[in-house]
């Protein structure tokens, strides 16, 4: 029989295993932490801090028009004042719930306490007032520098993502429900997932997003039949087994972002975009790219064309006995595969028949929310920190695209594995998202200082293999996919390069979503519509107004294009020839490389 003693000594025993464990693994963060690597140069040093030099242009229109500040400080008292007298009224009537809160809902917070329990209501309320404050204050400050305001919102918008009370063990009711709920279990185990993550990464703090044994390459993610026909220093060739009796007879190669790894268009059979285009009869080859250690410092833009691009042109024309191929490029793969276009036309050469662009950058002049990255305080920073390791390391640019969106990629999954102690979910673009590649040094540092920067490419022309490039030598037939919601590449940026090309065929297809599911968006799931027009492309607000709705994947809609630009149908083609033998199923070994710096 299990008596009051045996209860409290069991909770006696549990307190004490638990302390025993807290300590044991505060000793192993400490330890993790004298392992952190040197700070990113970019963000510090003398002239590099982007904060203080945003806000002294705050501050001098601040001392210019003291009378907004005054305003804008009136109104957050007025409105912070109104809701506390409001709250002790309500609770001093001795219902012990708080006063109305008609405001919009916020995902932070849907656990039922925040709108219900007088304290966890105020503390929401003073935040939402105190954030919209900031943000309104902002708005009307007059005189700022565009890039300084836009510094100055993204820093703020940090600060507020940051300061909310979620984020927070004592104001957060989720996190102290459940370790209420599980004596204390919780907090240990969200101990140990942060101990967990910071000796993983030497010292530093990087959540981990998503459950790292729940995925394989090419066993559970990445398993499209193929085999790898060729390889050289930066890439290696991929052609997938045909799944039709009879495939197009030219071929399409895809050019996938050598910032990310290749699978993100292969995940699971169900939205592979590489099965579906095999499924449609098309013979498919596809680049995997080499992820690059210090060795490849010297590494620019031209290499990757030369021995990337049209060497894995020539390869496919070889193997299929071909004179021409359509590309595809996505994002800054995308950019890089309109360069080729405008060299190739340059020296008349019609290797490529067409161009397929997903979430393609060529015009640079809206530099949207990388605006505070792109200023050379940073890059200047940047080029110290690749002359040091050789590259531009994934750890920065994964934090940065992170911050980008803060609350899901760093906040979210903080107090879920902190706070919560569960564990990382089995999620497959997560894993993908964390499976991220260096860029050479010296690629990194011409594409932001030639194509980001100076604009080149829409303005005076890219200097690229004694050619002076411009987008205007983009001439085969085109067909563009953006997506609606694209942080990285917005849409209206997208639209307004495929204006400047000079194809006389071009099609431009808007697909809701972002900049992964709206592109990774299979026919079977029905979950985004894209949007097409008539109205030429030319503006990009008129081309939306007149655009029409379709529900559904633009994936058959691209696929009836594409079937269109790629001839009659032949015999289906088995990966490589007698000069081009299997060196590895696919998905290769480029994919699996991991490099640690």
């Amino acid at each position: 029989m299990t008596t009051p003693e045996k209860v409290e000594s069991a909770a006696s025993q549990q307190m004490r295993d638990n302390l025993a464990r807290i300590e044991t693994l505060t000793q192993r963060m400490v330890e993790a932490i004298a392992q952190k690597r040197p700070l990113n140069p970019a963000l510090e040093g003398p002239g590099l801090d982007l904060y203080v030099s945003s806000s002294t242009a705050l501050m001098r229109e601040m001392t210019a028009n003291p009378a907004k500040i005054f305003e804008a400080q009136v109104n957050y008292w007025a409105q912070a004042m109104t809701h506390y007298i409001d709250a002790t009224h309500a609770f001093a009537q001795g219902t012990f719930k708080p006063p109305a809160d008609p405001g919009p809902k916020d995902r932070r917070f849907s656990n039922p306490l925040w709108d219900t329990h007088p304290y966890f209501n105020f503390i929401k309320q003073q935040y939402l007032i105190a954030s919209t404050s900031i943000e309104e204050a902002l708005a009307k400050i007059e005189g700022l520098d565009p890039v300084d305001r836009k510094r100055l919102e993204m820093f703020s918008k940090q600060i507020i993502d940051m300061m909310a009370p979620t984020n927070f063990l004592a104001t957060n009711p989720d996190a102290l429900e459940k370790a209420v709920a599980t004596e204390g279990e919780s907090l240990v185990r969200g101990l140990e997932n942060l101990v967990r993550d910071i000796e993983a990464n030497r010292g530093d703090l990087v959540i981990t997003l998503a459950d790292k044994n729940a995925f394989s390459v090419g066993h559970n993610i990445g398993t499209a039949k193929g085999q790898v026909v060729y390889r050289n220093r930066l890439m290696e060739l991929i052609q997938y087994t045909p799944t039709t009796p009879t495939v197009h007879k030219t071929p399409l190669i895809i050019f996938p972002p050598w910032i990310n790894k290749f699978y993100i268009l292969d995940l699971k059979p169900q939205n592979s975009l590489i099965r579906w285009i095999v499924d449609q009869g098309f013979t498919l080859f596809v680049v995997s790219w080499k992820n690059p250690d210090r060795s490849y410092a010297d590494v620019g833009m031209e290499d990757y064309i030369r021995d990337g691009y049209l060497t894995a042109i020539e390869e496919v024309k070889a193997i299929t006995g071909e004179k021409q191929v359509n590309a595809v490029g996505y994002c800054i793969a995308g950019t890089t595969l309109s360069l080729v276009l405008a060299l190739l036309e340059k020296r008349k050469d019609r290797s490529i028949k067409t161009a397929t662009f997903f979430t393609t950058l060529t015009d640079f002049s809206d530099q949207g929310e990388f605006t505070p990255f792109l200023q050379d305080d940073f890059v200047d920073g940047i080029e110290r920190q690749v002359r040091m390791d050789g590259v531009l390391s994934s750890y920065y640019m994964t934090r940065t695209f992170s911050y980008l969106r803060a609350n899901d990629l760093i906040y979210q999954p903080a107090i879920r594995s902190y706070m919560m102690g569960e564990s990382p979910p089995a999620f497959d673009l997560l894993y993908w998202n964390g499976d991220s590649t260096n860029l050479p040094g010296k690629m990194a540092v011409e594409y932001l200082r030639g194509l980001c920067q100076a604009d080149a490419f829409t303005t005076d022309g890219f200097d690229l293999m004694g050619e002076l490039l411009h987008v205007s030598g983009v001439k085969v037939p085109l067909c563009a996919i953006a997506c609606e919601t694209d942080h990285i590449a917005p849409w209206v940026a997208s639209f307004h390069g495929v204006a400047q090309m000079g194809s006389n065929d071009k099609t431009f297809i808007l697909s809701e979503s972002g900049h992964i599911a709206g592109i990774v968006n299979p026919p079977t799931k029905e979950k985004y519509g894209h949007y097409t027009s008539e109205v030429p492309i030319e503006d990009p607000q008129e081309w939306r107004a007149g655009a029409t709705y379709t529900k559904g994947s633009w994936w058959p809609r691209w696929g009836a294009w594409l079937s269109g630009h790629s001839g009659k149908m032949v015999a289906a083609r088995e990966p490589g020839d007698a000069r081009h033998p299997p060196l590895a199923p696919a998905p290769g070994t480029y994919v699996a490389e991991v490099v640690v710096l």
